[in-house]
Parts: structure tokens; sequence; C-alpha cells
């Protein structure tokens, strides 16, 4: 079966389906094992794909929570 465990939906090519949002704290597992296994963290490795996938989805609001960074409104500057 060809493109068996794949799912078709999903938005532009290259994006995951919508359902497989990465999240920091995913992002943050993923660089600590790779690290202990003494594999590269640099520029264009999976560590660092995956740390600027779950920076986009928490900035764009798709992650649980809204993490450092995350606009939450408020009332910040506001003076009663």
């Amino acid at each position: 079966m060809a493109g068996k465990g794949r799912q078709a939906a999903g938005g532009a090519a290259g994006s995951p389906p919508s359902g497989n949002k990465m999240t920091s704290s995913a992002a943050s597992r993923i660089q600590s094992t790779q690290a202990k296994a003494g594999n590269d963290a640099g520029k264009g490795s999976f560590p660092s794909r995956v740390q600027s996938a779950a920076a986009r989805n928490t900035n764009a609001g798709g992650a649980a929570g809204a993490g450092a960074g995350g606009k939450t409104g408020g009332a910040k500057g506001s003076k009663a």
C-alpha cells in the first residue's frame, strides 16, 4: 500500500498535517536526547529544525499554550 501511515490532509506542500504541531516541550526533549547521543545540534540539524517549528507554532498560536513570546493581550502599559 503506497503511503501507508501518512495523512493526505494538511496545508501546503512540506507542512505537517494540522494535528501534528511541534511544541516547545517536545522540541526540548528531542534536543536533549540528541545532545546526550553526541549528535550535531548545529544550524540545519534535526534538533534545530524542531526548535524552529516549535517557535513558529508558538508564535502562530498553533501549539498548546502560548509559551514565551506568545501574545496574550492584557493591560500592559495601560493606566487606570
